[in-house]
């Protein structure tokens, strides 16, 4: 999840009855959703040696306070493993994993039952996921083709918080609500509702 540390698990075993010496150099780099890397934010080595038919894990951590100021609106970090077999003429193995960071902070709550021509009370709730402080907050409401821009208090690191929109809707049918989050710290936090409107 944003704003929180990442940790992966690399198992490496060994197959054979033969003890073996596995160098793994670890990188993981904050890219785009075409796997372009943006920036590097972690670069470890190290080397596991395996008994026979034995297995072992690596534990690799990325801290939120790696990644945070580098990572793109895509939310992605490439992590990749180059596993070389020592003293067996460079047998080499690339792992390679794509994360892409999930946003719980946008939740939309309306009445079960929604009418036209009635007003609506709806209540959005946001949240800063990160350990620090933001400021310069914005939530972007789109219904009925309409933009509402609401400024925002700062949050505390972890807080939530919420606001209540009111809107009438004008006819009947699917009707969809779009809000869209930032800050000083982070950008286009979505969260939608496809509203159910009933006839009078």
């Amino acid at each position: 999840v944003f704003g929180k540390d990442i940790t992966l698990l690399l198992i490496l075993n060994n197959l054979s009855s033969d003890r073996k010496t596995v160098k793994v150099d670890m990188s993981a780099s904050t890219v785009l959703y075409t796997r372009r890397p943006v920036t590097e934010i972690l670069k470890a080595t190290t080397s596991v040696d395996l008994g026979s038919k034995q297995g072992k894990h690596i534990r690799l951590k990325i801290p939120y306070s790696y990644y945070g100021k580098y990572l793109t609106t895509d939310k992605r970090i490439q992590v990749t493993a180059l596993c070389e077999v020592l003293h067996r003429h460079g047998l080499k193995l690339l792992v390679e994993k794509t994360i892409i960071l999930e946003d719980t902070n946008i939740i939309i709550k309306m009445p079960r039952r929604v009418v036209v021509n009635k007003a609506v009370t709806l209540e959005i709730s946001y949240a800063n996921p990160l350990p620090e402080p933001v400021s310069r907050c914005v939530l972007l409401v789109t219904l009925m083709n309409q933009q509402v821009k609401i400024h925002l208090a700062r949050l505390a690191p972890r807080e939530r918080s919420k606001i209540y929109f009111e809107f009438t809707p004008r006819k009947s049918g699917p009707l969809q609500l779009q809000v869209d989050f930032s800050c000083d710290k982070f950008s286009h936090v979505k969260g939608f509702v496809t509203i159910a409107v009933a006839p009078a």
